[in-house]
């Protein structure tokens, strides 16, 4: 029966919170990237930013990218101006829309924004307590791990650089590998990769556990006043692992 309630609760507080995303500011994603991230940083390179508005409230960013590896896109045949990567999801671990949601409104936002774009990869950091739940909850392949790679303190080489503005003196520490995940945008690239896609890996606790770095802190910050129309207080940072 108290679980009954608890649900019922769930979705009525659910039903009431109104979600919005739209494009936003670098600004914007440095904040929080910085607040709810665990690196800490934004992406080097040439990025989208999408913010996540709850009830007019900034909850957070999605971030998507070249990325790091370079060869990405030819690795599936296409161009550079033909696959993404979707590099951040940081929001606010009070946030109440299922992040899978979000993901999935992202997406359509994406293609609308940009109709060339054929596939979205994605990376779970096992090293961070992920192995891409969101992603699983989305429908996206999972195509096994990427190569071993040498990163600075859990980040990698090109995060650790524009953060830090040096290597130098960084403790290096090997990254085994990562779980690598797949959207494709159109049926002929769903057809091209559906003979790659493997099992999931286990979910180690929720659908929401390996996202690429959701961490807890307190909603309601109001990063410039163009970016929500209602500006909330800001609070301290909380930081645990994801």
């Amino acid at each position: 029966m108290r679980n009954r309630r608890l649900l019922a609760r769930s979705a009525v507080m659910s039903s009431r919170t109104k979600l919005k995303l739209d494009w936003c500011s670098y600004d914007a994603a440095k904040y929080a990237c910085e607040k709810w991230h665990y690196s800490e940083t934004v992406p080097a390179g040439k990025n989208l930013f999408l913010g996540i508005w709850e009830n007019k409230t900034f909850s957070g960013v999605i971030i998507y990218g070249r990325g790091a590896n370079r060869n990405m896109a030819g690795e599936f045949g296409l161009t550079c101006t033909e696959c993404v990567e979707l590099t951040r999801i940081a929001m606010t671990s009070s946030h109440r829309s299922p992040v899978s949601r979000v993901g999935a409104i992202s997406l359509k936002l994406l293609k609308k924004h940009s109709p060339g774009l054929r596939l979205v990869v994605s990376y779970a950091d096992p090293q961070q307590g992920h192995v891409g739940g969101i992603y699983q909850a989305m429908n996206w392949s999972y195509i096994g791990t990427s190569r071993p790679q040498s990163a600075i303190v859990g980040m990698h080489k090109r995060s650790a650089s524009s953060k830090h503005g040096s290597l130098k003196g960084l403790p290096k520490t090997e990254v085994t590998f990562k779980h690598k995940y797949l959207m494709p945008l159109d049926d002929e690239m769903r057809k091209r990769i559906e003979p790659l896609r493997k099992p999931y890996p286990k979910r180690v606790t929720s659908a929401d556990s390996g996202t690429p770095g959701i961490q807890p802190g307190g909603g309601g910050a109001s990063p410039t006043v163009t970016l929500s129309k209602t500006e909330g207080k800001k609070r301290g940072k909380t930081r645990t692992k994801a």
